[in-house]
């Protein structure tokens, strides 16, 4: 049995790197491939389909766990798999109706999918080998932000324009990754809970075990309704009202560095033919900095020899040293320019090595926030730490979908300045919960 589950623990893995590696990849360049279409009749914008799945999403999750629990979390991702696939399938021929409702889908699929693989994995783990398969998944995940981009790299290195060939070549390689992703979920192994092995051992019969699971499935909409009456009362609570400015600046540069980033990079005329290429490199080097920051800092506050606030504090100084040499750097039109790159002139003659330098503080910077909230919350909310962390995960997605919208709008020095004010005031609201809990605790102490 427990060689069954590391088995299941490895493929969900594998599955997720490969299904990721198609949509990550999707969601670095499709704004930059959008403009770059040859058909006039298609209107549509990869920032407001981003923001339309981050939306969809955001409210998903209220329903996700009752679907879950109705149709059993392999059938769930395997059906999820297939609406990111059709999202990936809509760019091979694209038109703006399958383009927004396969975003629709695709944040549906988002929140199930999600779900439906915390409840698998927890359901493959037990105390002594949950933080070994929680370490060994994501591990899998942040690898799919190397391939796809990569490939990225060497396709479009030296092209300034996408052509109709290269877009469905790229699309189709994509699309075959993400659909054997999802069949790897059939690949899946069924592991019984204890009173199900119990009762085929005494050889019970078939219709109190399909009993059992028409039981499980009305205990676990009851525990939904529950866990969505506990989400209401703890957005009233002043951690949560605090630790919210955190979770929306979370949201913010989230849709920076995954979708708007590498818009600027590829619509800055002076990098010349090396800009296209330079979106997938620029993903690379974001995934670097979210493995190196994961790690580091897994490990400094496991040892803890720094406390959560001084990894915040950092976190803070990183992006703001990147968003002062993104405004240097990049032309301050670059998010919003259409069909041609532009030629706006920012301050500093355009350069590669610091356009990089910024790709990797972005994701150093992302995972100091993302890892700290995690803990904080884990901390604060140990009994209710499921209705806690979709708290978070719906603030965020509520703000990066706001943020997507209003890329394709603002210029990036206002963009730049929202995340400015947003991350400080974030940073000194964590501030804040941090002392209130270690007051808390001294008092308890005393």
């Amino acid at each position: 049995m427990a060689d069954l589950r590391t088995f299941n623990v490895v493929i969900l893995g594998v599955g997720f790197l490969l299904i990721f590696t198609a949509f990550t990849t999707c969601g670095n360049i499709e704004q930059t491939l959008i403009k770059s279409l040859d058909n006039g009749s298609f209107t549509g914008s990869g920032y407001d389909s981003l923001g339309i799945i981050y939306g969809v999403f955001s409210f998903s999750n209220l329903l996700a766990p009752t679907v879950v629990a109705v149709i059993g979390p392999q059938i769930t991702m395997f059906f999820s798999g297939i609406l990111y696939s059709g999202y990936i399938a809509a760019f091979i021929t694209p038109s703006v109706w399958s383009f927004y409702l396969t975003s629709v889908l695709i944040g549906i699929g988002a929140a199930m999918l999600w779900t439906a693989q915390g409840h698998f994995l927890v359901e493959n783990s037990d105390a002594a080998t949950i933080n070994r398969n929680t370490g060994m998944f994501w591990a899998l995940l942040q690898c799919s932000m190397l391939f796809g981009n990569l490939y990225i790299y060497f396709e479009w290195n030296g092209s300034t324009d996408i052509s109709d060939r290269s877009r469905k070549m790229i699309f189709t390689a994509l699309l075959i990754t993400s659909v054997v992703g999802t069949l790897s979920f059939l690949v899946l192994r069924k592991t019984l809970p204890s009173e199900e092995i119990l009762s085929e051992e005494e050889g019970q019969s078939l219709l109190p075990t399909r009993m059992m699971y028409k039981q499980r499935a009305s205990s676990a909409v009851k525990d939904a309704k529950s866990e969505f009456q506990t989400i209401i009362q703890l957005l009233k609570t002043k951690t949560i009202l605090l630790l919210s400015c955190c979770m929306a600046y979370s949201g913010l540069e989230l849709s920076f560095y995954s979708g708007v980033y590498g818009t600027c990079i590829g619509a800055t005329a002076e990098f010349g033919e090396a800009s296209k290429g330079l979106i997938g490199i620029s993903g690379i080097v974001v995934g670097v900095g979210e493995i190196v920051g994961g790690g580091l800092f897994g490990l400094i506050c496991k040892n803890n020899r720094f406390r959560r606030t001084s990894v915040v504090f950092l976190g803070m100084v990183v992006h703001f040293v990147a968003f002062y040499l993104i405004f240097l750097n990049i032309p301050e039109d670059a998010p919003i320019v259409l069909k041609t790159n532009t030629q706006h002139k920012p301050y500093l003659t355009p350069s590669v090595s610091i356009a990089l330098l910024c790709s990797f503080l972005l994701g150093l910077g992302d995972s100091c926030f993302n890892t700290q909230l995690y803990s904080i919350l884990g901390r604060v909310y140990a009994e209710q730490s499921a209705p806690a962390f979709a708290i978070f995960k719906f603030i965020q997605s509520i703000f990066a979908a706001i943020a997507f919208f209003y890329s394709g709008y603002l210029l990036l020095t206002w963009q730049l300045l929202l995340m400015v004010i947003l991350g400080f005031t974030g940073t000194l609201c964590f501030f804040m919960v941090e002392r209130m809990q270690n007051f808390s605790v001294d008092l308890q102490e005393y």
